[in-house]
């Protein structure tokens, strides 16, 4: 969660559903096959439904998933699916209601599992759980959580804990390492397998193991071990920033270009530069950083909204 006092984005600048299908099309049009509503928290936003509807209209979008906390899932499961949603990805960290609070700084722990509960019920298949593991939070939970998932037949990723946005308590000795992970669950199940060839990284964030029982589950290890060489991923801000990167100090305003008029050939061409001449490489910078402390301070979080997690999708 973000810090208590942070800066929104201004609501007259956030993009409307019919802006935010358009920018997917032309992205379409240029090769992107897949769209993940994310957040902060994306059921937040009034009519989600109607948006995922019109995402599925868009030519060339093969899957749209969605990431969430889960709190509002009870409500919103079915309609999303009958609209056209594919694939869910929910936020859990913990089992345990009093850390719940601590993570997520609500009591509606019992709301998330309701929410888990309907998304069984609508028929949503491949359903995630992401579950940040900090050492001495909730680095003592990782079976209980892969022993939930197996029950409900949902694949829990385990992701190390990032000095990204709102993280601003981030220190190095808080990261369970991805080794870490692999070592506590092999201890407890026996050898896990890796389901990518070695030396095979693919451009999905998630590196997936198999338990000696043929169990799935992932591990995201951005601080440890990035992905940068074979990432294909970018992100629109709500308000229309795309940043080409999750570590990028700065982005291509496409919501400028929209409400100036830009035409679908001028978006394409203003995406087109931007991606090939792409270069970042922000994970394997800040691995290389000796003396690494958290990404922004505070201040430098509301000086500028664009830099939290919860507004850049992270």
């Amino acid at each position: 969660m973000p810090e208590d006092e942070y800066v929104w984005l201004p609501r007259q600048s956030i993009l409307s559903f019919e802006e935010i299908a358009r920018l997917v099309q032309v992205f379409a049009r240029l090769g992107v096959r897949r769209v993940r509503i994310t957040g902060g928290e994306p059921l937040l936003r009034q009519n989600l439904s109607r948006l995922v509807r019109q995402l599925a209209d868009c030519g060339g979008i093969e899957d749209i998933a969605l990431t969430t906390n889960g709190l509002l899932l009870a409500r919103y499961a079915a309609e999303l699916k009958r609209a056209g949603l594919g694939r869910l990805t929910v936020s859990l960290d913990t089992l345990r209601p009093d850390r719940f609070v601590r993570f997520a700084r609500n009591k509606r722990f019992a709301d998330v599992l309701a929410g888990l509960e309907a998304v069984r019920a609508a028929g949503f298949g491949s359903t995630k759980i992401n579950s940040v593991v900090i050492r001495n939070e909730n680095d003592d939970e990782l079976v209980d959580l892969l022993e939930f998932g197996r029950r409900h037949e949902f694949e829990v990723r385990f992701i190390e804990y990032m000095d990204v946005g709102g993280a601003t308590q981030w220190s190095r000795a808080a990261v369970v390492t991805k080794q870490e992970i692999l070592r506590e669950i092999s201890a407890h199940y026996g050898a896990v397998s890796p389901v990518q060839p070695p030396g095979d990284r693919s451009a999905a964030p998630a590196e997936r193991y198999r338990l000696p029982d043929g169990t799935l589950f992932g591990v995201i290890a951005s601080t440890t071990d990035p992905f940068c060489g074979t990432c294909d991923r970018s992100r629109i801000t709500a308000d229309g920033m795309w940043f080409l990167c999750l570590y990028a100090g700065s982005g291509v305003d496409l919501k400028q270009l929209l409400r100036a008029g830009a035409l679908d050939a001028q978006l394409a061409e203003a995406i087109g530069n931007a991606w090939s001449a792409r270069a970042d490489r922000g994970a394997e910078e800040r691995l290389g950083i000796a003396d690494r402390e958290v990404l922004y301070q505070v201040e430098k979080l509301r000086e500028d909204p664009h830099r939290e997690m919860h507004t850049r999708g992270g």
